[in-house]
């Protein structure tokens, strides 16, 4: 079987209200950071997210940087650090010349392993940088409470998570800081931007001041301290004004993609579907399977084939410790046996926005027929359309 034209493994979709504020920031002539819609996507991620201040960024990653500075963490300082994640928090963490200590993921909801994390604690630990992995929250609960213990900075990555919850509560707004990307495959795009978020005014003043080149208030062109152009512009700003006006609407549409998708595929020996914890609100930024032991091919191979079929993948995040940066910068660490097995195993299938229910079924169609040609066709048809 061949699709008409590839399926894209993530394409956005931007909706009218996008399009026209973007139209009237590029009328108004406000195109730099100095924008009105920069202060309004501000106050109004705030709002949603519910905390007291949101300050945006140039990417998910400076989000990450931004906040780790404000935190002073610094050479010397540790950050543990899950070994299973996009690599951006293990750059920040270098970036600030701390050391990322990495701990292994749980199995099923691929997010840090919070039962691990104890016994990477040192007296030079300064915060946990936990990760909500493709749409899952890590376990928010028991990570708050060690990290209190210890006299430890939260600080959550959400960069996959606008609108998954972790016991009720929206993730990036639970720990003392959290970060957001606004990447182009993002549930909320800018094209490109990021967000620090949280409750602490002096934190948020810092990261503000911080983000554009450390000017000394009321002295400009004074610096006192090291700073950066991490900006965000007017023209994404207006953007994510649009985009965020429907967060409930793509979330609902990230979570009806799932429930097909696990209609469909569910019952494919060796084919392990994502899971939701109880206390968790998934929001699928990614589709994502793990190939187990009875899983017919290998995952290079079954994505070479649903590639000659018209479908794009992608293989899941490398293991953070085997990568050769992380292993100059920080030193040999792990064993880490999950990461390692998933990070081999595992892809995500086609996810993004405007995706079709037509798109998803072929899909599943070109898994069934790589692994035993015509069985997920058959089983397709027998599935009424809703």
């Amino acid at each position: 079987m061949q699709a008409t034209a590839p399926i894209p493994v993530n394409a956005p979709l931007i909706t009218p209200a996008a399009k026209r504020y973007v139209a009237e920031a590029m009328a108004s002539g406000w195109i730099s950071s100095a924008g009105p819609a920069v202060e309004a996507f501000e106050r109004r991620f705030a709002q949603w997210l519910g905390v007291k201040h949101a300050v945006t960024t140039g990417s998910g990653t400076t989000a990450l940087h931004l906040a780790l500075a404000a935190l002073r963490i610094g050479p010397g300082d540790e950050v543990i650090v899950p070994d299973f994640t996009m690599i951006a928090p293990v750059c920040a963490v270098l970036y600030t010349g701390a050391k990322p200590v990495l701990v292994d993921c749980e199995p099923d909801t691929w997010t840090l392993d919070v039962a691990r994390v104890a016994d990477a604690i040192t007296p030079r630990t300064r915060a946990i940088l936990p990760v909500h992995v493709y749409g899952h929250s890590a376990d928010m609960e028991p990570l708050l409470a060690l990290a209190r213990r210890h006299g430890l900075a939260v600080i959550e990555d959400a960069a996959e998570a606008h609108g998954a919850t972790c016991r009720g509560r929206l993730c990036g707004s639970i720990g003392d800081v959290g970060a957001f990307s606004f990447y182009g495959n993002k549930i909320v795009t800018t094209g490109e931007g990021g967000m620090v978020v949280t409750d602490d005014d002096a934190l948020a003043e810092r990261a503000r001041r911080l983000k554009d080149m450390a000017h000394v208030p009321g002295e400009r062109f004074a610096h006192a301290e090291l700073g950066y152009s991490y900006r965000m512009g007017n023209l994404q700003a207006a953007c994510g004004l649009g985009q965020l006006e429907h967060v409930a609407e793509f979330v609902a549409a990230k979570r009806a993609m799932a429930a097909r998708y696990g209609e469909r595929l569910r019952g494919i020996p060796g084919l392990a579907l994502p899971v939701t914890r109880p206390w968790a609100g998934n929001v699928y930024w990614m589709y994502a399977v793990v190939l187990e032991d009875g899983f017919a091919l290998t995952r290079d191979d079954l994505c070479a084939e649903l590639q000659r079929r018209g479908v794009e993948t992608r293989p899941f995040f490398r293991s953070a410790a085997q990568q050769p940066v992380v292993r100059e910068r920080a030193g040999v660490q792990g064993p880490f046996p999950v990461s390692e097995r998933i990070s081999a195993r595992g892809l995500y299938l086609p996810s993004g926005l405007a995706l079709t229910a037509a798109q998803i079924d072929h899909v599943c169609a070109a898994i069934g027929d790589a692994v035993a040609p015509g069985t997920a066709r058959a089983s397709a048809r027998r599935r009424p359309r809703p």
